[in-house]
């Protein structure tokens, strides 16, 4: 039988984000301050677009989906809320959200780094956007599972295929 193994990745539930979205929708048509506001959410394949009357709405439909996105545990770091305002149609503004989705090459390095650094008894190999951690006791695994919940990457991590 082969050792313990899983795999480290980066990427975000399309079903709950699409759920956060529709949840965020809801809230923001109910919502008293709301009312008469051409505030949307538009779910696109790489981004999020945001619109709203003016900048301070924008904040609060942003507030109201992250809020939506935490309650389904969606990590806020593969998305991308820095992004400028821009003017739009009607008087209103703008602001699109980019998804990140996979690891880039140097944030694969980083998580292999942490692991290595931490003198746990596992090997580590870099697989495209993700990162395969194989280790002789699954306790091993766990703590690797633990250490990179616990450092403080710019970007969220999530463990699949855990054998």
């Amino acid at each position: 039988m082969s050792d313990p193994s899983f795999d480290v990745v980066s990427e975000i539930s399309r079903p709950e984000l699409i759920n956060a979205v529709t949840q965020a929708l809801g809230e923001i048509k109910n919502r008293f301050d709301f009312k008469g506001s051409k505030s949307d959410i538009q779910l696109e394949e790489e981004q999020l677009i945001l619109t709203s009357d003016n900048e301070g709405k924008l904040e609060s439909v942003i507030d109201v989906l992250v809020s939506k996105m935490a309650k389904r545990g969606i990590g806020l770091k593969n998305f991308d809320f820095k992004s400028k305002i821009e003017p739009a149609t009607g008087g209103t503004v703008r602001m699109k959200v980019k998804i990140r989705k996979g690891m880039e090459k140097e944030q694969t390095k980083e998580v292999t780094r942490v692991i290595k650094d931490s003198k746990l008894k596992v090997s580590v190999t870099i697989m495209g956007e993700s990162v395969r951690v194989v280790g002789k006791k699954k306790d091993d695994l766990q703590e690797v599972i633990h250490l990179l919940k616990n450092s403080d990457l710019p970007f969220d991590v999530q463990f699949t295929n855990y054998k």
